[in-house]
């Protein structure tokens, strides 16, 4: 174990920092001019109780407990995590660099539970000021210096019904606008940032359409999302690309300009998941169009749908059911094949079409693209920077061995539990870290019942969106986090 940790350290100083993404046509790609594919966990250990802002305690906050889930989530193969809550004036210099060895890279949302933290879904023109404005940039200045900043979301499922889609779509894309104005004002490199849907059918290709589509017909348009995102809870169990509505979204996204992926994915109405629509989502027809997906999520909550369970007393972990099933299927696929498509000629693709109300199909969405101006104050903070500024680099790590115990589904201990850095530009991919854990063959259907000894609550609603081909089901998928943060401006309103 001392030589294993020794050569740890050791290639701690050896091992380069993956390097930044960028968006080529409508797909992600490395520095090699590969296709990349997400291959994603949602990450927000302990729920909206993960994010604590007098405590300055959120899921990137900690290195001891980031060693432990890097180390964990590569086991499983994920190249990608997405954290939903984060407190800019927290230091979160170790657990991006630990990420970052790791070969993991971060999708963020800007937004918070926080008064002022997010844009309500209901007369949105009340909290879209400057105090809500400058918290986003603020999310961005903390994390642009990170090269595994991989993208920003400036909404989450803020439209998930034909009420705030007759409200929201303007105000949204301004502060898309508004966020990509300080990226290109103040970060050193363009890093994408877009919105995470609701998967809604009745608004979902219209707020596609809207976000995505050029208001001078050029895709340099400040105002348009970068990328689009989707939660969708649609194949449930052992389905397919027809029941689960999959073909549906193929062909809603197949002339899309930007990046399109699952910003959650994972229906638990069958229990333990079976995740059989990995092979889909890196399938070659799928892969056609999406750019992978992100699982929902990694700590079990009161909402089910964890792939571990964290102790809080102790911060030991327990492997899940499910988390043993995703690696299996994970596992199947080929992943040098995956992930060496090499992009087509840069400006060769779909180009965006030109804002127009006719690409909007209903009455009840808002087509206006007129968009509200900055806030006051907005255009000084955009001007100067955001003030105290937060800052953020990737520091060296020297020890990336896991001080908490994780164990597998029977109980056993994991042994010498530690992140594998990894060299110059190399994410992480199923089977780079080769810990060994439990046989899937051993685990129980019961896997995922093991209690996680936590009293925080969901960061999401315990109902997720299920509609499948037809898409009819009105979704019930809003965030905890936003509604919390939704309930709080109404209380302020009253």
């Amino acid at each position: 174990m001392l030589i294993q940790s020794t050569l740890l350290a050791l290639s701690a100083t050896l091992a380069a920092a993956v390097k930044p993404l960028t968006v080529k046509n409508q797909f992600f790609v490395d520095a090699s001019d590969n296709i990349f594919q997400i291959v994603g966990v949602a990450y927000q250990p302990g729920g909206s109780a993960g994010y604590d802002a007098a405590l300055g305690k959120d899921p990137l906050s900690n290195g001891d407990i980031c060693r432990r889930d890097a180390a964990i989530l590569q086991i499983l193969g994920v190249n990608t995590i997405r954290i939903y809550n984060l407190n800019p004036d927290v230091n979160h210099d170790e657990c991006a660099s630990i990420f970052n060895a790791a070969g993991i890279y971060m999708i963020l949302d800007v937004n918070s539970p926080q008064v002022a933290g997010s844009l309500q879904n209901y007369n949105p023109w009340e909290s879209y000021y400057d105090t809500y404005v400058n918290r986003t940039f603020a999310v961005v200045e903390a994390f642009k210096n990170y090269d595994n900043t991989l993208a920003f979301f400036s909404g989450n499922e803020v439209i998930n019904d034909a009420s705030s889609a007759g409200q929201v779509p303007p105000y949204m894309r301004a502060v898309t606008r508004d966020i990509k104005n300080y990226v290109a004002k103040h970060s050193d490199r363009k890093i994408p940032v877009g919105y995470s849907a609701a998967d809604v059918r009745e608004v979902l290709f219209d707020s596609f359409e809207y976000f995505t589509c050029a208001e001078d017909g050029q895709s340099d348009d400040p105002s348009r999302a970068d990328i689009f995102a989707l939660n969708s809870y649609s194949w449930c169990g052992n389905s397919d690309l027809q029941k689960s509505g999959y073909i549906d979204l193929i062909e809603g996204f197949s002339n899309t300009s930007v990046p399109v992926f699952y910003s959650e994915y994972g229906c638990n109405e069958v229990k333990p998941r079976v995740f059989t629509e990995v092979d889909a989502i890196y399938g070659e027809q799928f892969s056609a169009v999406f750019s992978g997906g992100i699982v929902y999520e990694y700590t079990e909550e009161e909402n089910s749908y964890g792939l571990v369970s964290v102790n809080t007393k102790d911060q030991s972990v327990t492997l899940l059911k499910d988390f043993y099933t995703l690696k299996d299927q994970f596992a199947k696929l080929d992943w040098k094949k995956v992930q060496s498509v090499k992009s087509a000629k840069d400006g060769s693709g779909p180009k965006p079409p030109k804002c127009d109300k006719k690409l909007i199909t209903s009455k009840d969405f808002d087509g206006n693209f007129t968009l509200p101006a900055m806030p006051p104050n907005v255009p000084k903070i955009l001007a100067n920077g955001v003030s105290p500024k937060p800052s953020g680099k990737l520091i060296d790590i020297t020890d990336f061995t896991s001080k908490y115990t994780v164990k597998n589904a029977d109980g056993s201990v994991i042994s010498n539990l530690a992140v594998k850095p990894l060299s110059s530009d190399v994410s992480n991919s199923p089977g780079t870290n080769d810990a060994k854990i439990q046989s899937s063959g051993s685990v129980s259907s019961s896997g995922n019942s093991t209690s996680s000894g936590s009293d925080s609550q969901p960061e999401s609603t315990d109902t997720k969106n299920t509609s499948g081909a037809a898409g009819s089901a009105v979704a019930m998928t809003l965030p905890a986090m936003a509604m919390g943060a939704f309930a709080i401006f109404a209380g302020l309103a009253l």
